[in-house]
């Protein structure tokens, strides 16, 4: 028996998409815009969420902790939501956490971009996983009041997955995914080895970050490694810290050969995905080399192809001293070593770090890129850090809009992410040319 070629593979694909960015962003259309310009999406804190912004501006006065700055990557309409349209009743909706809320709306708007009618689903089989992060939301449960009753699914984690399986009638499998700033990706990993395996027939794979409290902002403002100057910098030598944001992404998965029976445009085929754990050592928040490494290299060998034909890379790019140079040194010594002269760049530089849906963002800006044959640029990068020696390879920062050539009609991209608890994950992208002159 010969084994199978590669047109013979009946590849994973990525047929319909989402998103929600800071600044207004609430379509792929409006995101490229942002992206190709060349924006930054930071706003102050909102002042609608009940935070204490006072104590968030004044805790560097505290000795040992850093400076918080009045910046961040929010969301301008994480507050609204239709409930009726979705089916739930106004006293549920109160206390559904507002990531359950966005998550809704952008599954919804990524099954119309993939050409689906949301609400003609019911018993359709497919998956939903969806990666989300705890956030403090609503009153304490340890506690008698009038929304006591419906807190078991607003607040559950569980629930960001479930609310949107339930709202379509899907009959999938059906999860949250935490793996901290890696969920994303994962997320993605896991939605396409269940359609792989026959778990279901489909499904929607993504992220959410919406933050119910400023918690992180404090954590990171003591662990001193959160931006001191209102700018996430990634990959950049004056880099100080992160910068905290929010977002939310969703695509479609689906096997190749049901997209285009059913007419879906393709974005790109998922060749390769795969998540590891930095395993024990090192402290838990610490980013780890070789577990990235040997992640890549995994990641690589399922795609099949060539590292060098990797035209872009969308790094995670925390702009942390600790995370950037690890990352940086990975991918030189698998892409760069291949002699690849990608791209590499990070959306947290537009946008903040996302948390969970971080990588969910930078998926989609690489789907985006693949599909209008240009890099965008990566803001604040024309200062690379000087922890790592640039000339060891090929790889390079996107300084500035650039044309992105394909080979034999495609166009390869990776994606690379890491959390807070030690998982990593890695994606790698085949997007062919676009065959039809469409819009979003």
């Amino acid at each position: 028996m010969t084994s199978a070629t590669a047109q013979d593979v009946d590849h994973i694909v990525i047929s319909g998409m989402a998103v929600e960015a800071p600044g207004g962003i609430d379509s792929p259309g409006s995101f490229w815009s942002a992206l190709e310009a060349a924006r930054e999406l930071i706003g102050s804190f909102p002042r609608d969420r009940g935070w204490p912004i006072d104590d968030l501006l004044s805790v560097s006065d505290i000795e040992g902790w850093s400076k918080v700055c009045d910046a961040g990557g929010f969301l301008d309409d994480a507050a609204e939501f239709d409930p009726a349209f979705f089916g739930i009743g106004q006293r549920d909706a109160l206390v559904t956490d507002p990531q359950q809320r966005v998550a809704l709306r952008v599954a919804w708007r990524a099954l119309e971009n993939a050409g689906l009618n949301p609400g003609a689903l019911a018993g359709e089989d497919a998956g939903c996983f969806i990666g989300c992060s705890p956030m403090e939301y609503g009153p304490a449960g340890a506690e008698v009041n009038e929304y006591s009753g419906f807190r078991t699914i607003g607040k559950g984690l569980l629930s960001a997955a479930a609310r949107v399986s339930h709202c379509l009638g899907l009959i999938g499998p059906s999860m949250a995914v935490d793996a901290a700033c890696a969920s994303s990706v994962t997320s993605v990993h896991l939605a396409a080895a269940a359609v792989r395996d026959g778990d279901c027939e489909w499904a929607l794979a993504g992220a959410v970050c919406v933050m119910g409290s400023p918690g992180a902002f404090f954590e990171f403002s003591k662990l001193n490694a959160l931006s001191t100057d209102g700018h996430c910098r990634s990959y950049a030598d004056d880099a100080t810290g992160t910068l905290w944001g929010e977002g939310a992404g969703i695509v479609i998965v689906e096997r190749e050969s049901r997209a285009r029976r059913l007419g879906h445009r393709i974005y790109g085929r998922l060749l390769g995905s795969n998540h590891n754990h930095n395993g024990k050592g090192k402290p838990i928040l610490v980013p780890r080399t070789d577990a990235q490494e040997r992640l890549i290299r995994k990641t690589i060998a399922k795609a099949g192809i060539d590292p060098g034909d990797v035209g872009m890379i969308e790094g995670h790019g925390t702009a942390t001293r600790a995370g950037d140079p690890v990352e940086l040194i990975a991918l030189q010594n698998t892409y760069g070593a291949a002699g690849s002269g990608a791209l590499l760049g990070s959306v947290k530089s537009n946008a903040g770090h996302a948390q969970a849906a971080a990588g969910m963002l930078g998926l989609i800006k690489l789907l985006l890129a693949g599909r209008y044959g240009q890099i965008p640029p990566t803001l604040f990068s024309d200062k690379p850090t000087t922890r790592v020696d640039w000339d060891r390879s090929s790889l390079r920062l996107a300084t500035e809009l650039q044309p992105w050539e394909p080979k034999d009609g495609v166009r390869y991209g990776a994606v690379s992410s890491f959390g807070a608890g030690g998982s990593n994950a890695h994606a790698i992208i085949a997007m062919p040319v676009r065959e039809e002159d469409d819009d979003f």
